[in-house]
């Protein structure tokens, strides 16, 4: 790590090192949302509700590739700051190998899980009760998930690894790359490449094209600084599966697994619970579901800009500069969050109307959907905000209970109890309240850590190449 980047997790003011570092992660992650908005903008334009459905109902199993990444980036993140946090260059190093190639074989697995049982999966994603439906969606599942599935992947994975030596402009510039060429690609494959009628495949190939230059990009950027010495690294050795490296990675990034996949698990049972009412109530959610993704990225974007600033802080020992890191994060993103609640609720019929034409059954069934999403995004922020400390500081346990309380353990169940009383209105209403009674649970397992961890500061301990340990920082010629 450069004395530039110590200085930036040690002694910079918090607010300004956590927009330092959140700024470019919010930046691609808006983008990010900007270009999933994309493909569903697009295909709006051709006035088919089916397309649309096509489209959103493929997202659970898209996002999936995230979940994917998350297991090895937010783990490999986790690992590399805490690493940094007591001078430990090689450790680091080697998790960030570990890391790329775990990625690249599970993400290739998941790619040849989806093409072997494809069928059943969209059949799962709610394309089963439309032949037109079922048949655009596994197209676009084919293009953006088996042929371009590991280079999305390996994008999200490399973006969290240089993010966590402190390089986030490189790593949301890779993002925001891929993100502007998939608008730009769009229209092109869309309307002009592709003849009439075959827009969902534009779409699809448009995105697999961008995410693969992204790939490239961070491919470059991961070999042009680990010749520099900068503790990223490709290059898998023993090394990379000593010091309990794989399972460290593994605890601190399966919350975050779980999280993404429990999440996207619990939009496909929603999608599929709507599918028996018709296109219009699918188009609908599907629309919601995305826009209503855009408060939740920007927060993901603050949480994940602070990862590597609260691990590094925390592992170094400066426990109470970690407690006031945790705290400017939880009020930035729940601020936020909560605008982009009543942005979203007050002009619900605005944003909905950029994708649905109006008179369209679909469009009052999205604006409605929408202004009960929006409700829980500040409690939503909290638990993020939590979800990401215990993520960050390697206590796997609290994050992963947090992470199953939000999307798993209560909202799937109370989907299926409310869609008996509220007909398909009453699933939507289950990720809101069950966002208030995580945020809850969030608070009071972070009180009480922080009694017990937070309270006071450490003598960090810093690992001495030579001797092959760990020892009290040496400050004015003594220990």
């Amino acid at each position: 790590m450069s004395l530039d980047n110590k200085e930036l997790f040690e002694e910079t003011p918090i607010l300004k090192a956590l927009l330092r570092l959140a700024i470019p992660t919010v930046m691609g992650q808006i983008i990010l949302v900007i270009y999933n908005m994309a493909d569903t903008f697009f295909i709006s334009l051709t006035n088919s509700n089916v397309k649309i459905t096509a489209v959103t109902v493929c997202m659970p199993a898209f996002m999936f590739l995230t979940a994917v990444s998350n297991l090895f980036g937010i783990g490999g993140s986790s690992v590399i700051s805490r690493a940094l946090g007591k001078m430990n260059t090689d450790r680091a190093r080697y998790t960030s190998a570990f890391s790329f190639w775990g990625c690249v074989l599970a993400a290739s697995v998941y790619v040849l899980l989806i093409l072997l049982l494809i069928d059943p999966v969209v059949n799962f994603l709610g394309g089963s009760y439309h032949r037109e439906v079922h048949s655009l969606a596994r197209t676009y599942i084919i293009i953006t998930i088996v042929i371009g599935g590991v280079f999305t992947s390996m994008n999200v994975l490399m973006s969290h690894l240089i993010r966590s030596v402190g390089m986030a402009i490189y790593a949301s510039t890779g993002v925001i790359l891929g993100g502007v060429l998939n608008i730009l690609l769009d229209p092109l494959f869309m309307f002009v490449i592709m003849p009439e009628g075959y827009e969902v495949q534009g779409a699809a190939a448009a995105t697999a094209i961008s995410n693969f230059i992204s790939f490239l990009f961070f491919l470059i950027v991961f070999l042009a600084h680990s010749r520099k010495g900068t503790p990223v690294s490709m290059k898998l050795t023993k090394e990379s599966f000593k010091w309990e490296i794989p399972k460290k990675v593994l605890g601190a990034g399966l919350p975050a697994c779980v999280m993404t996949f429990a999440e996207n698990l619990s939009y496909a049972i929603l999608d599929n619970l709507l599918s028996v009412s018709g296109t219009a109530v699918q188009a609908g959610i599907g629309v919601a579901k995305k826009i209503n993704m855009l408060s939740h990225s920007i927060v993901r974007g603050i949480t994940q800009g602070a990862l590597p600033l609260i691990g590094y802080n925390y592992s170094a020992g400066k426990r109470l500069r970690t407690r006031n890191i945790v705290r400017t994060v939880g009020f930035l993103s729940t601020s936020v969050a909560g605008l982009a609640t009543l942005l979203m609720f007050f002009f619900a019929r605005f944003v909905v109307g950029l994708f649905l034409k109006s008179g369209d059954p679909a469009m009052d069934y999205g604006v409605l959907f929408l202004r009960i999403l929006c409700i829980g995004a500040p409690f939503s922020a909290l638990a993020y905000t939590f979800i990401s400390f215990f993520q960050a500081v390697g206590h796997g346990g609290q994050s992963l209970l947090l992470a199953l309380l939000r999307k798993g353990i209560l909202d799937i169940p109370m989907m299926l109890i409310l869609i008996n009383f509220f007909s398909f209105y009453g699933p939507v209403y289950a990720t809101p309240v069950v966002d208030i009674i995580c945020s809850v649970v969030a608070v009071i397992l972070f009180c009480s850590f922080s009694s017990r961890h937070l309270s006071k500061n450490k003598n960090r301990k810093v690992y001495n190449p030579v001797k092959g340990c760990y020892e009290l920082e040496m400050t004015n010629g003594v220990y």
